[in-house]
């Protein structure tokens, strides 16, 4: 079994429950599974295949057939059994995940004596698909984790985060970059982007036919942008706290001043939405509403259901990190270490982000290709021991942030009610991370807020990065908010093509007078320091 360590152990699959199973259950499960097994020796290539992992032409003679489909019927029966369980909700999901772990690690196509393509590599290279496999094994070894791409045809600043900009603003914990106009008027109220500290904020920015940073300066705004800092050993006791007020609030504050705005377009994606939207009901707390508009993009407020994440998150893997790296009873604090996250959520798409690669690198030798979003997913931040342990705690665990007055944050109690400035709210249909039912749910929490919610199609990252020039995907829109997410959608219009130019539209109210662009960065006061993408996005996770 895999150990999921960025969020903590892997959940256990316990040999007691399969007693949690009804004996007439048990009893009706295994009679299906005799009568399927019995019309599988009796055909044991009658049954089609349409798993896209057994497509080749390799598979297709009867021994191989027959390999597959009884490794399909047993994985159909193991997951048969864990939906059969009589537990509460969480125990039910942690074992289906756990099963479904073992399934995907077993499958026939991982393991040399049984992938008939690796077999037929190993033939025609002469053996030399075997030596080089167990060479970019080795190689994987020492950085843990599976190569998903050949990181070394990217670098970044050349090739992916080449927006032009500069960074006219640093403290210890973040950079603010900003962005060359490519329009000879601007709107007056400058545009703020809060990416995750999790990820490097160039997912943002990732190619210039593909970068929400670029497409945003094209319709005319002045675009700001915080690059957080990689943290090192030295970080390890900065808080949530200091994210929100040393981090987004002074980020805020630092762009109307530099701009001269009273009030500023602020955006948030997945963890810096989360983050963005406390420090702007801080700010509430204090009487300032510094956001003439807030776009928050994949963000949870509501941990109710946090998806498959959920499968993690239990009091006891919260103690732990909290007495490992979370300084609790004034304990030494220590560092998440990035690669720990990334390969987390690796295993939560383990056939396309784990044993496809495992496969093609190791079993048949292949060298990854180069892939600039799987460069961007590999290219890991760590995350201080104090903050990550209290985001887990209070937020996935006790889901206390949509609790008026339950937090107390930066001296102030915490109620997204007073947030006042139009939100902009887009979801993902297929996000694993950040499911879309959830998303929705922050409708119901920001209660001062004119709420415009957007659904777009894909997951987590292709759903938001889809740019209107590809004509790929569609969304889903509708005027109306109702009390659910299926309320919602039942009422809702399919929409072809990209969802950003619905979101330029939403913005164009929110954004002030034209004016002509700035001729260069920053002011008297704020002088440029250095050319994007900055200093701080190319420091690597400690190991």
């Amino acid at each position: 079994m895999v150990n999921m360590q960025g969020f903590g152990s892997g959940p256990s699959l316990a040999p007691q429950h399969m007693a949690l199973i009804p004996p007439e259950k048990l009893v009706e499960i295994e009679q299906q599974y005799a009568k399927e097994l019995s019309a599988l020796w009796a055909n044991p290539t009658g049954t089609p295949i349409t798993d896209r992992r057994f497509r080749a032409d390799a598979w297709q003679n009867p021994w191989n057939q027959a390999t597959v489909n009884f490794y399909l019927l047993n994985s159909r029966h193991l997951l048969n059994l864990a939906d059969a369980v009589e537990a509460e909700a969480k125990v039910r999901q942690r074992i289906r995940f756990s099963i479904e772990q073992m399934i995907d690690a077993m499958s026939p196509s991982n393991f040399l004596a049984t992938n008939p393509e690796a077999q037929q590599r190993l033939i025609e290279t002469k053996g030399e698909s075997l030596r080089t496999g167990i060479l970019n094994a080795l190689q994987d070894l020492g950085k843990g984790k599976v190569s998903q791409t050949d990181e070394s045809a990217f670098e970044v600043g050349k090739n992916v985060a080449t927006s032009e900009g500069a960074v006219v603003y640093q403290t210890k914990l973040f950079q603010i970059i900003q962005y060359k106009p490519l329009t000879a008027k601007v709107y007056e109220r400058p545009y703020l982007m809060i990416p995750p500290c999790i990820n490097k904020y160039y997912i943002l920015d990732l190619q210039p036919e593909s970068s929400v940073v670029r497409y945003l300066v094209e319709q005319g705004h002045t675009v700001y942008l915080v690059s957080w800092k990689n943290p090192d050993p030295s970080m390890a006791d900065t808080t949530w706290d200091d994210y929100i007020g040393d981090g987004a609030i002074h980020a805020i504050e630092t762009v109307q001043d530099m701009s001269g705005q009273k009030q500023i377009n602020i955006l948030g994606f997945c963890v810096g939405g989360t983050i963005t939207t406390t420090a702007l009901a801080v700010l509430a707390a204090r009487n300032k509403h510094p956001a003439a508009s807030l776009t928050l993009l994949t963000t949870l407020l509501d941990f109710s259901d946090t998806g498959i994440l959920d499968v993690f998150v239990d009091e006891a893997l919260v103690s732990l990190r909290e007495n490992s790296i979370g300084g609790k009873n004034g304990g030494k604090c220590g560092m998440l270490r990035g690669v720990e996250l990334a390969n987390t959520f690796s295993f939560l798409r383990p056939n396309d982000l784990v044993w496809n690669y495992v496969v093609d690198n190791y079993l048949k030798g292949n060298s990854p290709p180069p892939f600039d979003l799987l460069y961007w997913n590999g290219d890991s931040t760590n995350l201080p021991g104090a903050m990550y342990s209290w985001y887990l705690r209070h937020l996935y665990l006790q889901n206390e942030l949509k609790v008026p007055g339950k937090l107390t944050i930066c001296g102030e109690k915490v109620d997204l009610g007073k947030i006042k400035c139009p939100v902009y709210l887009y979801a993902s249909r297929e996000d694993h991370i950040v499911p879309w039912w959830s998303a929705y749910e922050s409708v119901k929490l920001l209660k001062g807020a004119k709420v415009h919610f957007v659904l777009g199609a894909s997951g987590h990252i292709a759903g938001v990065i889809n740019p209107p020039a590809k004509k790929k995907r569609n969304y889903w829109a509708n005027s109306k908010l109702a009390a659910t997410a299926d309320a919602w959608f039942d009422g809702a219009k399919e929409v072809p093509g990209s969802w950003w130019p619905d979101w330029a539209k939403w913005l164009v109210p929110h954004s002030g007078k034209q004016k002509p662009a700035p001729k260069s960065y920053g002011n008297t006061r704020y002088k440029p320091i250095e050319k994007a993408p900055g200093s701080y996005v190319k420091e690597k996770a400690i190991d």
